[in-house]
């Protein structure tokens, strides 16, 4: 049995439960019970506080672990990064009131700075060979400068929104981040072989993303011309119509990339052009 440590609420918590529902694999989640074991599956899932996450992974409290790139680099635990996810991306960034001119990174020079990453800001700032008061708050980071408790602050960004509302303006990205599969370096050969389906799951799903299976009619003599603009198609699918002088052709395409070629598709005389979502790819 696997256990994976996922966060129990928020954007990630959300975002891990699609992939593993993508992936086949059923667990329920209850605000009581701390740790829930996949009906299908050989897993069970540890509801944790995203903090908490690396450690129990690199003390084996946890084979697995779900978190964000930004706590695992905090926290500098001694598991191992397997993949990463492509979901929850945010950046971690330092910002400043809006009606402060910024001249650069030696502005924070001597200032205090707000954060709940200082383990980051720290080695960033000692890079930079920059002496900053850094203080260590949990919760509203971005209040801090409006309430007199801080010069700047340090916290994760999305949108942007919040930092907009509190007139602070983002001046510096330090690290950008993502969702993480971490892993115990400790695990058993039978634990590693439960991983290895989990991981070929979640890789036909990763691969179906943002990609469309599209069809279209296109004459027969335009076949050559329109493989040749189709975007990554290694061997699209040719098939014979019943109307003489008319194929079908098949591929798989990014979805942003359609929009650029479906004027010369067009142009070459493609006619029933079909877009289709892709739930699963395997390669």
């Amino acid at each position: 049995m696997l256990r994976i440590a996922v966060q129990s609420k928020g954007r990630l918590f959300e975002d891990t439960m699609a992939l593993l529902t993508e992936a086949g694999i059923k667990v329920t989640s209850s605000k009581r019970t701390l740790l829930v074991q996949s009906s299908n599956f050989p897993v069970e899932i540890l509801y944790l506080r995203d903090d908490d996450i690396p450690q129990s992974v690199a003390t084996g409290v946890a084979d697995l672990g779900i978190v964000g790139q930004n706590e695992f680099e905090e926290r500098q635990e001694d598991a191992e990064v397997i993949r990463p996810l492509g979901f929850s991306k945010c950046r971690l960034s330092l910002a400043i009131p809006k009606a402060v001119k910024y001249p650069g990174l030696k502005w924070f020079e001597g200032k205090k700075i707000a954060t709940s990453y200082p383990g980051i800001l720290r080695r960033f700032m000692q890079k930079n060979h920059i002496a900053a008061d850094i203080h260590v708050i949990t919760g509203s980071v971005e209040i801090s400068p409006g309430i007199g408790l801080a010069d700047a602050i340090f916290d994760i960004v999305s949108s942007g929104s919040t930092l907009v509302s509190n007139n602070l303006a983002e001046v510096e990205v330090v690290m950008k981040s993502e969702a993480l599969l971490i892993g115990n370096k400790q695990m058993s050969e039978e634990k590693k072989a439960v991983l290895d389906e989990l991981l070929f799951r979640i890789e036909a799903v990763k691969n179906a993303e943002d990609k469309k299976y599209v069809l279209m009619n296109v004459p027969t003599d335009k076949v050559k011309e329109v493989v040749s603009i189709l975007p990554g198609a290694k061997s699209p699918t040719v098939m014979p119509l019943a109307t003489e002088g008319w194929s079908s052709v098949h591929t798989v395409i990014e979805e942003k990339r359609f929009w650029e070629i479906i004027r010369q598709l067009k142009e070459l005389g493609a006619q029933g052009i079909l877009v289709v979502p892709i739930e699963k790819m395997i390669l």
